[in-house]
């Protein structure tokens, strides 16, 4: 998409300057167009500026004000596809095409992993033909979706992150990037998409989208906030929600049928007693501060470990509580027992600590991936992962993003959050369609701790209705 610029001899005009836009004007210095956009006078310049994601709204008011005013803002040009080998989008793909459309090509597309997110994407670039960003939240998907572009439309796209910087009609960059090169990249591409959307209200992200002036805005994600101001963060970001599909409605059809098995365990007597002592540490701690402060809270506590030694002494015994519950002994004997049921298959795990996650690796010999693991690490794990060189893989949270692993039909989750979009992320690991295997996710619960909480909170998510109970 490319529109109509009109600068000749203009009295007024539209400037983009560092992520902001720049109201240029001869002759007076009154607010510019558009009232409801939040104009503020830098007396630096003597000009009007705002923030480059008004730009689409500002387009609507050049076109229907009088005077002569030079738009000087976009710098992107359509895009050719010369041999786009891209799939007609299956029924429910194709609705939120429409959706999107319908919605004046701005905003958020909701859909469970494994349903063609990243086809919807690309069907739409393909339509818009135009130049697009897209931006995701870590480096392994930068180089997955540069892959699927190449494969699908026939384009190898540039890349910014992961120590790279090729500027091309078509890139692929990070949340981290973004927010870094936005600066100079703000007007080059008429489209932006944001893959895992959810993590864009976060404060140190949000200016990958402030500082983009792109009229077109996609926004794919899984699991959408549940918190009511981050949602209304997107919708300002990105728009609002067109398009929203359940886990339920295509388990069995566009995705895999499957099972969860929830696989109770308990500490050893030696590991009671140390996690009982600690925990009355923490409860004798809290209910001393609740009585007498009606702000007290676990961030307080943080805050305070820094200058206060109770504080800090009541930290490290939490963290202390939460170890024993990641790395009980009972977890990795029925990790080696699933390892035997499953030794035909390959088996993802998930943990909730890296610690855990060592001790997995060394026990069982195999491959861990952690936030902190090298660009070559990471490539040569998933590629042996991925031809099957390796049975097993387990990860903390690397691997709850994305990653493309549609082979693999069982997971293990030793620990985590109790986050419902950590546990559909992590489901949606295991339940891409391939043939008519059925996926199995095994839940290893801790009982008579904080861990039966946390299951019990992620089995809010409406993938997690039905859940059978297996001893081991």
């Amino acid at each position: 998409m490319v529109m109509d610029r009109k600068d000749f001899g203009c009295c007024y005009s539209l400037d983009f300057s560092g992520g902001t836009l720049l109201w240029n004007s001869e002759r007076d210095d009154s607010p510019p167009l558009a009232s409801d956009v939040p104009w503020v006078f830098d007396r630096r310049v003597q000009q009007w500026r705002t923030d480059a994601m008004y730009y689409a709204t500002l387009c609507v008011a050049i076109r229907s004000d009088r005077r002569s005013i030079g738009d000087r803002v976009y710098r992107w040009k359509n895009v050719w596809w010369h041999r786009p080998q891209l799939p007609a989008p299956r029924k429910e793909q194709q609705l939120a095409v429409d959706a999107w459309y319908r919605a004046g090509q701005r905003g958020t597309i909701v859909m469970p992993t494994g349903t063609g997110k990243t086809e919807v994407a690309l069907q739409i670039m393909l339509a818009t033909k135009t130049a697009t960003l897209v931006v995701v939240p870590i480096r392994e998907l930068m180089h997955q979706w540069h892959r699927r572009i190449m494969k699908s439309l026939g384009i190898d796209a540039g890349l910014i992150g992961d120590n790279l910087y090729r500027l091309a009609p078509i890139c692929v960059t990070t949340y981290h990037s973004a927010r870094i090169h936005m600066p100079s990249l703000g007007n080059r591409f008429g489209l932006i998409v944001f893959d895992e959307c959810h993590h864009l209200p976060a404060r140190h992200l949000r200016d990958a989208a402030v500082m983009s002036a792109a009229p077109l805005r996609l926004g794919l994600t899984a699991t959408l906030n549940d918190d009511v101001d981050r949602r209304m963060d997107v919708e300002q970001l990105i728009g609002p929600v067109v398009h929203e599909s359940s886990v339920q409605s295509a388990k069995g059809k566009t995705l895999a049928d499957y099972q969860i098995v929830r696989i109770p365990v308990h500490f050893t007597p030696q590991e009671r007693e140390t996690y009982e002592a600690f925990g009355r540490i923490v409860r004798r701690y809290a209910a001393k501060h609740s009585t007498t402060s009606k702000r007290f809270d676990w961030k307080a506590v943080c805050r305070l470990s820094n200058s206060d030694l109770e504080s800090r002494r009541i930290l490290q015994a939490y963290h202390a509580c939460r170890d024993l519950e990641h790395r009980a002994v009972e977890k990795l004997r029925v990790l080696g027992e699933l390892f035997q049921l499953h030794r035909d298959e390959q088996v993802i795990v998930f943990v909730g600590s890296n610690a855990m996650a060592i001790d997995v690796s060394m026990r069982y010999l195999v491959p861990c991936l952690l936030s902190h693991s090298g660009k070559r690490e990471r490539r040569d794990v998933l590629d042996g992962f991925a031809n099957g060189t390796f049975p097993a893989l387990v990860a903390n949270r690397v691997l709850d993003e994305g990653i493309d692993l549609p082979d693999v039909k069982i997971a293990v989750v030793l620990g985590g959050l109790a986050s419902t979009r950590q546990a559909q992320q992590r489901l949606g690991r295991i339940v891409r369609r391939s043939g008519e295997r059925r996926a199995t996710l095994y839940e290893v619960v801790l009982e008579d701790t904080q861990d039966v909480v946390r299951f019990r909170r992620r089995r809010r998510n409406d993938a997690y209705k039905k859940v059978r109970r297996r001893n081991l």
